[in-house]
């Protein structure tokens, strides 16, 4: 609470600062625009280099094209989610299934600004939506050029940090009718050349236009400089994502599965070098791949027993010798997260939120020994289950397997779990297990994927719930440690984990904010092109110009409201049932 208390006060500050500065006239004289705490800051400079990158005419029409195609399948995509999403949560509000209030669906997270959003991290998130901002309005810019209508400005929108950027076009050359306006050499920098525009030679001197009663831009026109942004934000996720996808995450190499969680200082193990974050490679000359392979090997030795314990530091591995201690430890279990309705467990008192120490007699310390003792059982068996609750204590149940639902022959328990946080061993330190691994087995799966919707929508949601609710918002220094970097990467250290989490929030990014911007709901650039589109539909039908201009207005505004009002439901939806 204190940071979010230290950023309001930093915003109220900055405002009241802006504030001051918009009554005297300052922002002005630097033509800066304030629209409450949010300054855009416009320039001309660059505004030349616009025509020179719009040369090739044809390939940037090219391009715009397979935007508008793009821009109209993620326009479809996004409006069902959302429509889709709305149905689940109402869906949910009937059955009483409503999920708590959560970060999930805090007013927060809905904007993409890194360090307020709390899924985007605020170094990468900054680099990605610099990146992103900068390509969409720069691609609007280009193709405006491209169809001959005037830039007059860019620049960026600031509060406290940048969240925007912008290409500032000529509204009456891009939307509207024409009308008489002053010309001078600021707002014109392309001299007398524009289209639709005609100089009367005669009041050069006074630096007057005449324009024609004609829109300058045709809806073919407008759609491709509004289709680019969005064209450009996916071009560029599909680079980011192929280089992350590819070769960068090709380049990363498991170091192992075990990792040291916690240690005394006052032990052994600790005084022999020994720390928390070390990844367990091998043991003598034993590769240690996982903590039930840890603990196996461990399982044959007797107290005293010597032995060389390979570790792994900032992925540079070193050797410690320590000895066997107290092999009689008792397991911490794995623990119930939920119970199967009608299924054993629940017909045996079994509880979620207990811990499963035994069964028939085996020490449960990982989800491995679990599944392993379970692969074993038939339905119809009776086993006993030791179980443990908060306060220490613990059940025995009696137990009668039911089928397995996926595997036939096999029994089921009926209780979804997840394995503890660290598990002790007789070295004198607790170890915990991260499946690195499956884990870049799969994240290397996902390209493979796309050929599916569930491909395309792990894409969507992976920094935030990831493939099993735990999010991937990249590499942080702790999940770095089980990675080495090898071949081409080598050299690079943990630069190549930068690289990947740069490659990762650009990807997303871009790929987010053009889905985002597909919305059929102005001002997005979806909203322009919808309604564009919409007039035309209706004009084929109708034949009356401004009856299919009022109705693709009033259809295209309801949109909007619609999406406005889903994204206000799915913030407050939870609250409406849970209590604010």
């Amino acid at each position: 609470m204190d940071g979010i208390y230290i950023a309001v006060a930093i915003l109220l500050l900055y405002w009241i600062v802006v504030i001051a500065l918009d009554r005297k006239g300052i922002l002005e004289k630097y033509n800066i625009s304030a629209y409450g705490p949010v300054l855009m800051i416009r320039t001309t400079k660059g505004l030349k280099l616009l025509d020179k990158l719009a040369i090739p005419k044809k390939a940037w029409r090219i391009y715009a094209d397979i935007g508008i195609r793009l821009m109209f399948i993620g326009m479809i995509a996004m409006f069902l989610f959302v429509i889709l999403s709305d149905l689940a949560m109402l869906a949910s509000y009937e059955t009483n299934t409503m999920p708590e209030p959560g970060k999930f669906n805090a007013a927060r997270n809905i904007f993409l600004i890194p360090g307020v959003n709390e899924f985007i991290p605020l170094v990468w998130g900054t680099i990605a939506l610099l990146v992103t901002l900068v390509v969409h309005e720069f691609s609007h810019a280009i193709l405006c050029r491209v169809e001959d209508i005037r830039v007059k400005s860019m620049g960026i929108l600031l509060a406290v940090v940048p969240i925007g950027g912008f290409a500032e076009p000529d509204e009456e050359e891009l939307f509207g009718k024409k009308e008489e306006e002053e010309l001078t050499d600021e707002n014109d920098p392309y001299g007398d050349r524009r289209l639709g525009i005609v100089i009367d030679r005669k009041e050069e001197e006074e630096k007057k236009v005449v324009k024609t009663d004609e829109k300058i831009a045709t809806r073919t026109q407008r759609a491709r400089i509004l289709a680019a942004g969005v064209m450009a934000n996916f071009v560029v996720a599909f680079l980011a994502f192929a280089l992350l996808f590819g070769p960068v995450l090709g380049s990363l190499e498991p170091l192992g599965d075990t990792m040291v969680m916690d240690i005394s200082e006052d032990s052994p193990a600790y005084s022999a070098g020994i720390r928390e974050n070390m990844i367990i490679t091998q043991i003598d000359d034993t590769k240690i791949s996982n903590v039930n392979e840890m603990l196996d090997y461990l399982d044959g030795l007797e107290t005293g027993t010597a032995v060389t314990v390979y570790a792994a530091a900032e992925r540079v591995e070193s050797s410690y010798e320590l000895e066997v201690g107290n092999t009689d430890i008792e397991p911490e279990g794995i623990l119930i997260q939920s119970i199967v309705e009608g299924n054993p467990a629940e017909a045996a008192g079994m509880e979620a939120g207990t811990h499963i120490l035994y069964i028939d007699g085996n020490p449960i310390y990982t989800y491995s020994d679990f599944s392993e003792v379970l692969s074993e059982s038939t339905p119809g068996q009776e086993i006993s289950v030791v179980v443990e609750n908060d306060e220490g204590e613990t059940t025995e149940y009696a137990v009668t397997l039911a089928e397995h639902p996926d595997y036939e022959g096999r029994g089921f328990l009926g209780v979804r779990t997840t394995s503890g946080e660290s598990v002790e061993t007789s070295l004198g330190f607790s170890v915990g297990e991260y499946p690195a691994a499956e884990y870049l087995e799969l994240l290397k799966s996902v390209p493979s994927m796309l050929g599916g919707l569930a491909g395309w929508y792990i894409i969507l949601v992976l920094p935030i719930s990831g493939f099993a609710g735990e999010g991937f918002p990249g590499f942080s220094e702790t999940l770095s440690q089980f990675y080495v970097p090898v071949g081409w990467a080598e050299p690079f250290g943990i630069g190549v984990f930068w690289l990947a989490n740069t490659l990762l929030w650009v990807g997303w990014l871009n790929f987010y904010v053009g889905l985002f911007n597909c919305l059929p709901a102005v001002p997005l650039d979806g909203g322009h092109v919808f309604r564009d589109s919409l007039n035309a539909f209706i004009y084929k039908i109708t034949g009356n110009e401004e009856k299919a201009e009022n109705v693709s207005a009033l259809i295209t505004a309801t949109f909007a409201m619609m999406i406005l009002f889903s994204f206000i439901f799915m913030v407050i939806g939870p609250y409406l049932v849970h209590g604010f």
